[in-house]
């Protein structure tokens, strides 16, 4: 026999007998690490809480330009969308007959002032002569009613000259105020003002401009207790500021002031009528936009704040995924508040030491273990803008 022969049996024996031992082995499950997730403290900074509204913008003023005397248009002094200065003449009725009309009534004037005149010195003589006897008392009656006549007609013909000077004056429709002046409604040389007023056209003043807006009753209870807590007066509501945005912009970009509180609730729809000015030099806002509002509340200070993509939603509510002690994920229910750049204040449901899961949350299942990789947040301004 070999040697090759004589360890064969032996060896192969061996490996077998391995192989039975192996396959006798029962096989055992390991479950999988627990999955990664990011959590991260709750972020506490002053916060500055917004009452958030949608408005309109509308005209400070706007004024229909009328002929207030009958004429025909003998002048038109601006082009159509032209911006026109306070007292700058827009349109000119034909103003020779009410010059003439003046001149009458001046003419008038000095005739009444000379009879009375004529009349006042009559009484006067009779007077004296009453006084010497000369004369019956009823000859100085009648001078005295003939001097009491003539002076009123001084009044009656000075009333004549101011009318006359008021007519004249309507010849020229001159703009109340600043504004923009609307396309016109007539045409040079068209008799205007027969048996009533006739439209010529309409001066828009757009600088400053105002923004009106609703307050629900609920917002308004609020208001006026914060108010009462900050010691501000119903007289310091002016120096209120007010932001809004277009719907094309981002943020708030205006900048303006409460204006105006109306005195009491709506009842059939609960709210408040309120509204902001604004100053509009560039004429970026024209009437009827439609307008995000914001009113700054005051500071708070100590406001807890998550990612707003850690906040789920379900049937119970609001939630956050919280790590606990022993890393094992807790749903939790929450109240928030308003978003501050990409954050979301949280006014109940977690303190300051909670891990709330701010990514990865499709791995975690609540009551199972996570590992937690702890981020920190970043501050963001009080109202929302970033540092």
């Amino acid at each position: 026999m070999t040697l090759c022969g004589r360890f064969a049996l032996p060896t192969v024996m061996l490996l077998a007998s391995a192989g039975l031992t192996a396959c006798s082995e029962e096989n055992t499950y390991v479950p999988p690490p627990p999955p990664k997730v990011e959590v991260a403290l709750p972020l506490k900074q002053s916060v500055t809480p917004f009452l958030e509204a949608t408005g309109n913008t509308s005209a400070v003023n706007t004024a229909t330009l009328l002929a207030r005397v009958p004429g025909f248009i003998q002048e038109i002094d601006y082009k159509d969308g032209d911006t026109l200065k306070a007292g700058a003449r827009a349109f000119l009725i034909e103003p020779e007959p009410y010059q003439l009309a003046l001149q009458q009534s001046q003419a008038g004037l000095a005739s009444a002032q000379a009879a009375s005149k004529v009349s006042a010195a009559e009484l006067k003589r009779q007077q004296e002569l009453l006084q010497q006897k000369v004369v019956a008392p009823s000859s100085a009656d009648q001078a005295s009613a003939a001097a009491d006549a003539d002076a009123a007609k001084v009044q009656q013909s000075q009333v004549d000259v101011k009318q006359a000077e008021l007519n004249l004056s309507y010849t020229e429709v001159k703009a109340p105020f600043d504004g923009i002046v609307t396309a016109r409604q007539v045409s040079q040389g068209q008799y205007v003002g027969a048996g009533s007023p006739t439209t010529l056209a309409t001066i828009v003043q757009l600088d400053p401009i105002h923004v009106d807006f609703m307050v629900s009753e609920q917002d308004v209870l609020g208001i006026r207790a914060g108010m009462a807590k900050r010691g501000i007066t119903e007289q310091e509501l002016r120096k209120v500021p007010v932001e809004i945005g277009l719907q094309t912009e981002t943020g708030f970009p205006h900048k303006g002031m409460l204006d105006y509180v109306a005195p009491e609730v709506t009842s059939s729809t609960g709210t408040l009528a309120v509204r902001a000015v604004f100053p509009n030099a560039d004429r970026g806002l024209l009437p009827g936009y439609f307008v995000r509002v914001r009113v700054p509340l005051g500071d708070r200070p100590d406001t807890l704040l998550v990612p707003d993509r850690a906040i789920g939603t379900d049937q119970g509510g609001r939630y956050v995924l919280i790590a606990n002690k022993d890393n094992v994920v807790e749903q939790r229910p929450v109240e928030i508040g308003q978003l501050v750049g990409q954050l979301r204040v949280v006014t109940a449901g977690v303190s300051p030491e909670d891990k709330v899961l701010t990514d990865g949350l499709m791995k975690a299942v609540p009551g199972q273990k996570i590992e937690p990789e702890l981020k920190t947040l970043e501050a963001v301004a009080a109202d929302g803008s970033a540092q």
